[in-house]
């Protein structure tokens, strides 16, 4: 039987109602399936192990192969020297904060649905009894232009849409430059990667700001579960403060450790198609604290939703064939709008599926 995937399938209850409730236990539907060994953050993460950091103020030519080092061996690195100003990086992240600590009716103006996501919520995928995260969030679409509906975006406090507007425009610069640079290591031209995701005026931006209460029982929970981004490029701008961050490398978990006023950029699953899996979208997921709550703000840097994603055929050859079916960005993440995030399946699915 198809699913609605025009509204939730049952009453959505905000985290952070639940966190200010004072409970001492989580409910059932936020303790999280993965096994405790693999989700506990103290196991598997490395005090003296970081993800690549990248001076983008420095040498082109070393930055390229930089950057592609870091793409081919974490799929995440952290840039410095990145031209976004910091104190626009620091108000970005108040006016969120100052929305989150809102009266909860003010925020449920904006509620939102499964069809575009835009607006606050507290979950993705339309499955019913799905195991929740611990975590609620506002999305809103900042590209193509077209789609910039500031309506949808919360007036208070008044700063905010001023915020996002500038901190969006300097994110979509720097999310250009990074493409550029990823071209370059893969032999391709310069514009390859930003025309094959539909071109300036094509590409896809959209923000999701993270809210992560403090749970009073982290161990049980996860802020985001484990999964890797189905668009094209992320830029995130993390807490100062507090990190939560854990990415996949050679099957350990390693906690992230935010710079100060540095960006983290992950390559997400279009392209690991693009580029036929020479870059490799990398498995990530968000831990909880019972301490204090964080806010984050990730910037998805995505194809045009109906642009066609496909290898490159200059990546293509007889000892490497394609290795993924042509699809549009539209088509990919209907699988997410269902069933929410899952891990790897979704890019894993299509490979499969292409060598079958």
């Amino acid at each position: 039987m198809m699913m609605d995937c025009q509204k939730w399938p049952e009453p959505v209850i905000r985290v952070q109602d639940l966190a200010d409730s004072g409970l001492i236990t989580i409910p059932k539907r936020y303790i999280s399936q993965i096994p405790t060994t693999t989700r506990h953050n103290a196991s598997f993460s490395h005090d003296d192990v970081n993800i690549p950091v990248i001076d983008l103020g420095g040498d082109p030519e070393e930055t390229v192969r930089l950057v592609g080092e870091a793409c081919r061996e974490w799929g995440f690195f952290q840039v410095v020297n990145h031209g976004v100003r910091h104190d626009l990086m620091r108000s970005a992240k108040a006016v969120w904060r100052e929305f989150f600590n809102q009266t909860a009716e003010a925020k449920e103006e904006f509620a939102n649905s499964p069809v575009t996501y835009e607006g606050y919520g507290s979950r993705l995928g339309v499955q019913k009894g799905a195991v929740l995260d611990w975590s609620d969030y506002f999305f809103l679409h900042f590209m193509p232009a077209s789609l910039r509906n500031k309506s949808k975006w919360p007036a208070i406090p008044s700063s905010l849409r001023e915020a996002v507007d500038e901190y969006g425009e300097e994110v979509v610069k720097l999310g250009g430059r990074i493409m550029k640079i990823l071209s370059e290591n893969l032999g391709l031209q310069e514009d390859y990667l930003l025309n094959a995701f539909g071109g300036e005026e094509g590409i896809g931006g959209c923000l999701r700001v993270n809210f992560y209460p403090k749970c009073p029982q982290p161990d049980l929970t996860l802020g985001i579960s484990p999964h890797s981004d189905p668009g094209g490029l992320t830029v995130l701008l993390p807490d100062d403060h507090v990190s939560g961050l854990q990415v996949r490398k050679d099957d350990r978990w390693i906690s992230v450790k935010p710079l100060p006023n540095a960006f983290i950029i992950n390559l997400g699953d279009q392209l690991q198609i693009v580029s036929n899996d020479i870059y490799k979208s990398v498995e990530h997921k968000v831990v909880v604290n019972s301490k204090s709550d964080r806010v984050s703000l990730a910037f998805f840097y995505n194809p045009k939703s109906d642009v066609v994603i496909e290898p490159a055929k200059e990546l293509v050859t007889k000892e490497r064939p394609p290795l993924y079916p042509s699809l549009t960005f539209d088509q990919y993440r209907a699988f997410i709008r269902t069933k929410g995030i899952c891990g790897k399946s979704q890019v894993q699915s299509l490979m499969n599926c292409n060598n079958n």
